[in-house]
């Protein structure tokens, strides 16, 4: 089967951007850009020109700074909007302009209030002024997936004469079901004059739930472009998931016969970015980059994934950029699994010492959700009278208040010499005071790379969950810890991260008899 390649078309900056609470700075937008550059994006839709001075500021910005990827002007069928994205994209490399007018009968009886004929109108003098500035002109007639079809081909036939050169097809309030969005794209390609001369366009919403499934469907009828957004955020339920689309077409896209120009490696890196600065947390079971999508918790997964990870995954998430990660302790986890991640600590156990330890850690696990990393080890420790982690904290206090620096000290104990020693230090933020406090006390540099913050009810005396993601030596360590102070629960989960990289450098490998073992994938647990 010959492989035709779709181009993809973000628009994290301008309708993700449209997510409540999601605004950002014109400096975050040229970070984010730069960012899709890197991952292989073809078109950046870096925001909205008319809307503000910033979004302007940001465009024009981005549009200087972006050579290798086409920049894309956005505004509505009107004179100043054009005139603004023409003027902020003056300067890309590659640009297009982006157009929409609503075609659907609720839209033009309630928001535009205007006849058919007066929207036809404004569509065909709209695109005839814009194609005096930009050759590339794409049309999205809004809301097409419920607009009457015969009017839908009167209005793309209309704007083709006037020289649009892309068509979108936008599902705008994701109504469609896959056949019907991919049997339209047919229709309008059949039974519109001139519609053989154009690319075609998906921009699909997330309704429903199908904004992926409802791209492919497009991709198969004969669209070129899809239109996404980094983590699928945007109006409502978001926009066609970038990494989603991404992954289906890199892992299935031979049986369809499509590929995109996607950097795989750089996909985790932009969905953490775009979170970060969009202070949009990622849904624990979102696809792909979502913090569950390679975890694995039953023991009969555990054990497949441990002696062949094809077995209950399709796809490498390290090709990603991804930490593997993949298992998790509970209730439902078998020997394999605590084996393997004891190991992870350079602790090697007899079987004797294994159904001991696994015998206890049930009876921990059936009494909470999460067994932490500090409660493997503590159950370790009461079962085999041995101290398994490098280090352990004593003690810790911080001193805050509203508006003075935070300063904390904290005691750790040396578990291999039985020495106690308290470090002081200051920070903007209680977390980044204890934090600055601990790494004193480590004999290797170490970097803090991720934190994530979790309540795991919603009760008063909800216990807060920490997973904290360290560097150290070229490779990454994650660690958690679960207290109902949430502070406590950072430096257990930054102190068990810490211990992991001690233990697997040789520095700090308990002194029990128990050798550590080569590491022989990146990421920690």
């Amino acid at each position: 089967m010959d492989t035709r390649k779709i181009r993809i078309f973000d628009t994290t900056l301008r309708d993700g951007e449209q997510s409540p609470g999601a605004s950002l700075f014109p400096e975050e937008k040229i970070i984010i850009a730069r960012q899709l550059e890197r991952l292989g994006v073809d078109t950046v839709e870096p925001g909205f020109p008319a809307a503000s001075p910033g979004d302007f500021h940001a465009v024009q910005q981005i549009s200087r700074l972006l050579q290798n990827t086409e920049i894309c002007g956005f505004g509505r069928a009107v004179k100043d909007d054009i005139d603004a994205a023409v003027r902020a994209t003056a300067d890309a490399a590659k640009r297009r302009l982006h157009l929409f007018l609503s075609s659907s009968q609720i839209h033009m009886d309630f928001q535009l209030r205007k006849s058919r004929e007066q929207v036809l109108e404004i569509a065909r003098s709209m695109v005839a002024y814009a194609k005096q500035h930009v050759d590339r002109i794409e049309f999205s007639p809004m809301d097409a997936t419920r607009s009457g079809e015969d009017f839908l081909y009167e209005m793309v036939e209309a704007v083709i004469a006037e020289g649009a050169t892309i068509i979108n097809i936008p599902d705008t309030v994701g109504y469609a079901l896959p056949e019907e969005y991919g049997n339209l794209f047919r229709r309008v390609r059949a039974n519109v004059r001139g519609g053989d001369r154009v690319e075609y366009s998906a921009h699909c919403h997330n309704d429903l739930g199908l904004a992926v499934a409802n791209s492919l469907a497009a991709v198969q009828a004969g669209a070129s472009h899809v239109e996404v957004t980094v983590n699928g955020i945007g109006e409502r339920a978001g926009n066609c998931s970038l990494e989603e689309l991404a992954m289906a077409v890199e892992t299935r896209g031979g049986a369809i016969g499509i590929t995109t120009g996607i950097r795989s490696e750089e996909i985790y890196e932009t969905s953490r970015l775009v979170s970060r600065l969009m202070n949009l947390s990622i849904a624990h079971n979102k696809p792909i980059v979502g913090r569950n999508a390679f975890q694995h918790e039953a023991g009969i997964h555990q054990d497949g994934l441990l002696k062949n990870r094809n077995t209950y995954e399709i796809m490498d998430p390290e090709r990603m950029g991804i930490p593997r990660d993949m298992i998790v302790l509970g209730k439902h986890s078998g020997r394999h699994a605590l084996k393997h991640r004891m190991e992870q600590y350079g602790i090697r156990m007899s079987e004797d010492e294994l159904n001991r330890f696994a015998e206890r850690f049930k009876e921990e696990a059936d009494a909470r959700k999460f067994v932490s990393d500090a409660d493997l080890l503590r159950i370790w420790g009461d079962t085999s009278d041995t101290q398994a982690e490098p280090y352990s904290i004593v003690d810790f206090q911080v001193i805050s208040n509203h508006r003075k620096i935070k300063v904390a000290s904290v005691t750790l104990k040396d578990n291999r010499t039985g020495e106690e020693a308290s470090f002081a230090a200051a920070g903007s933020g209680p977390v980044e005071a204890v934090v600055a406090c601990i790494k004193q006390a480590v004999p290797m540099d170490v970097e803090l790379k991720d934190m994530e913050i979790h309540s795991l009810s919603s009760s008063e005396s909800a216990q807060g969950e920490a997973q904290v993601t360290v560097e150290a030596g070229g490779s990454l360590y994650r660690g958690s810890g679960i207290d109902r102070d949430i502070l406590s629960a950072v430096a257990q989960a930054f102190l068990s991260a810490i211990n992991q990289a001690v233990s697997h450098s040789g520095t700090g490998a308990p002194d029990s008899g128990n050798q550590a073992e080569d590491r022989t994938a990146a990421g920690g647990c």
